[in-house]
């Protein structure tokens, strides 16, 4: 391989991956400390930076480099991170090179303005004040979609964004297989005794609850070295760089899940960030695999980990500590019953694990029937309900607890919630070879040391970055690709523990 033409485009991709990043941080600003009235200026600059980032990245000087260096790999060993940069390089400057710059920009303005709109519809609970903005994003990802032209579903170039290598009909095929798994579930649940978890629903201190949060997923593993939380609307992670990868949680008064379970969650996504490979780094490659590989991790150390048995073991005690005026008289296996009782709720990040790919089926739906012309943005309000109450059996009757609880649309995410379910099976398949290879793991949680299993999955996981792609990521590491059995294992083994099925 020619070392001048590498360096170069290295060299090139380097600077771009910079102004991302830079853009990055505006928008971490823009959801934590900026001032409302800075919207419109915030959009101006993100439309201006992805506008140049788009240029640079699709000019003819990277895609003569891509294209010499392509044919120069033919017979290194496919695993290297050279060839593997190329290759995704190839196929992210192919998909590029068809998106007018001038779009770009646009969707750009669109998202920042849609967030800021969302913010306030959902303050408010006031759907309108969002539909004028999700109408353009919405008309702005159909003029996107149809560049990709011919596809077996317009939704497919989407989900290619954020599930690489993955199609609509295999994302259909898998909640076909699932769904009437967690179902019949939910109906052996629905005929046990109501568990009682009304403590966590008492009044908590709410810098108490960020400190407990802290505790948490330090002992997880977090490097407050390289990473910091901060409060925001919507809890999510980012990253500027390796060695800068922070996170954000809400914190309610009045439910204690929130912020702790989000802290944890939040943490997953960003140990996998900090747990790339330094070689990978200002490179495409320095980053998840994909969102639903991304999405395991979060759910792994959120639920698998943290709504564990073994893992309140180890630090109920800590928690009675801190809110002894709360549960200093609720035991540890009426807490663990708590922290997973299954019941159908509105709030997608609030769902039990038994109900919460339903949730995720309900979004998919929607998202598929918007990118088709089958249903309409200014519609989504009574869809909504209409979907929750034929998924889950309750119905919501205020906007900011149904159709405005969640942020992704007004990103312009569309083709981003089928992932967080596909993540929640990928964690699954992960936990049983971790649990094969760390044989007293569980053991380990009890005494509060996770050091082996971070390990495991830097050294399976997340060194990798985006080096492969996610269904070969997960059949490296598991045998298999992404599939139900795993998870539906899992949730069957905890519940018919828990509600004595």
């Amino acid at each position: 391989m020619n070392e001048t033409r590498l360096i170069k485009l290295k060299g090139l991709i380097n600077e771009i991956n910079d102004i991302n990043m830079a853009a990055a941080v505006l928008g971490w600003d823009q959801e934590t400390y900026m001032p409302a009235g800075g919207i419109n200026d915030r959009a101006d600059q993100l439309s201006t930076l992805s506008k140049i980032s788009h240029e640079k990245f699709t000019s003819k000087e990277i895609g003569d480099l891509i294209g010499e260096l392509k044919t120069e790999i033919t017979n290194i060993n496919d695993e290297t991170d050279d060839v593997r940069l190329i290759k995704l390089l190839d196929k992210i400057y192919s998909k590029s090179i068809k998106v007018p710059s001038s779009l770009v920009s646009e969707m750009s303005k669109a998202a920042s303005l849609g967030q800021q709109a969302w913010a306030e519809a959902k303050k408010s609970s006031d759907f309108s004040k969002f539909k004028p903005g999700l109408k353009k994003i919405v008309e702005l990802k159909k003029e996107y979609a149809k560049i990709f032209l011919p596809y077996d579903s317009i939704y497919d170039p989407l989900l290619d964004d954020f599930e690489p290598g993955l199609k609509t009909a295999d994302i259909k095929a898998i909640f076909d297989e699932l769904k009437p798994q967690q179902v019949a579930l939910i109906r052996k649940i629905s005929e046990k005794d109501e568990i009682d978890n009304s403590f966590l629903f008492k009044e908590y201190d709410e810098t108490k609850q960020w400190s407990i949060g802290e505790k948490a997923i330090t002992s997880f593993g977090y490097d407050w070295t390289r990473g910091r939380q901060d409060k925001s609307t919507h809890p999510f992670s980012t990253n500027f760089g390796i060695d800068d990868v922070r996170i954000t949680t809400r914190v309610m008064k009045n439910y204690l899940p929130a912020a702790l379970f989000g802290s944890m969650h939040e943490s997953g996504h960003a140990m996998y960030e900090q747990g790339i490979n330094r070689s990978l780094r200002r490179t495409p490659l320095a980053r998840g695999a994909s969102l639903a590989i991304h999405e395991s991790q979060s759910r792994l150390w959120e639920n698998i980990v943290g709504r564990s048995k073994a893992f309140w073991k180890y630090f109920y005690r800590e928690l009675q500590n801190t809110f002894p005026e709360n549960l200093s008289d609720v035991s540890l296996e009426t807490f663990y019953k708590g922290i997973n009782k299954v019941k159908p709720s509105l709030i997608r990040v609030e769902a039990d694990e038994a109900t919460y790919n339903l949730h995720v089926m309900l979004r998919l739906e929607i998202e598929i029937a918007l990118m088709q012309g089958a249903i309409h943005a200014a519609d989504l309000p009574e869809i909504w309900n209409s979907k929750m109450e034929d998924y889950l059996g309750i119905k919501p009757q205020k906007d900011s607890d149904g159709v405005l609880q969640d942020i992704h649309w007004s990103m312009g995410a569309i083709g981003y919630f089928p992932t967080y379910a596909l993540g929640n099976l990928v964690s699954a398949q992960l936990w049983e070879c971790a649990l094969r290879d760390i044989t007293d793991l569980e053991l380990q949680i009890e005494k509060g040391e996770f050091s082996m299993l971070l390990n495991w999955l830097r050294k399976n996981i997340h060194s990798h970055g985006s080096k492969f792609e996610p269904q070969e990521l997960v059949e490296k590491v598991t045998g298999s690709k992404i599939n139900p059995s795993a998870y539906t294992g899992y949730l069957n083994k905890k519940y018919s523990e828990v509600y004595g099925l």
